[in-house]
């Protein structure tokens, strides 16, 4: 005797479910109030802190310093090779930092519902308008013996960038981000020698200019 065979379970419907998060993207001009002071952690400068370690072999005598050399590769540049730029996760730093510091804001909260974009995405660099200049100082470099060595460095006397933001607007407002940003380039800063490093100095602040929604 033939077996029936089961009825095939009908269809569900499946209702359309909205992913989408809001979320907004704000432009804020800044300038800065204090120098920027940029250094680019090339390759080389990599195995010249490798080299100091304690424990590791001399390689003979060490090669003096280069000026020239250590400037131009302490900048940061788009991928055009010309056009200057600062990393955006140094700016988002700053602007998480500060909202925990002034307004309270869990870092998290603020680290996941809010990105700074870059103007180069090939490079992650946010876009900085000046002219940079050499600038000599006095670095301790070694984890134990700290010598004292010259550094030199590209320096922005003025400067100005446009730092695109976009957030969760179920979470922050637009007003909100501005005072954040505000309030990074007052506490934080960025670069070498900024107020929030532990070899704290007053280098690399900025304020908002105005705001493009």
């Amino acid at each position: 005797m033939a077996t029936k065979k089961a009825a095939a379970p009908a269809a569900t419907e499946v209702q359309q479910i909205n992913v989408s998060l809001n979320t907004n993207t704000i432009r804020i001009p800044i300038v800065g109030v204090a120098p920027l002071i940029v250094s680019r952690f090339d390759e080389k400068s990599k195995q010249q802190i490798q080299e100091s370690a304690p424990g590791k072999v001399k390689q003979g005598k060490k090669a003096a310093a280069d000026p020239q050399e250590q400037y131009e590769k302490s900048i940061y540049y788009l991928s055009d090779g010309k056009t200057y730029g600062f990393p955006a996760v140094a700016f988002k730093a700053a602007i998480v930092r500060a909202a925990k510091e002034v307004y309270d804001f869990p870092m998290t909260s603020v680290r996941t519902k809010l990105h700074v974009l870059a103007d180069d995405p090939g490079t992650g660099y946010v876009e900085i308008k000046g002219t940079p200049q050499m600038r000599e100082d006095m670095v301790r470099v070694g984890a134990m013996t700290k010598v004292a060595s010259p550094r030199y460095r590209a320096c922005f006397p003025s400067w100005s960038a446009v730092l695109t933001i976009r957030y969760i607007s179920d979470t922050f407002t637009p007003e909100q981000i501005v005072a954040f940003v505000n309030a990074a380039g007052f506490c934080c800063g960025v670069g070498e020698w900024r107020p929030e490093k532990s070899n704290s100095g007053s280098f690399g602040l900025f304020e908002v200019a105005n705001t493009e929604k």
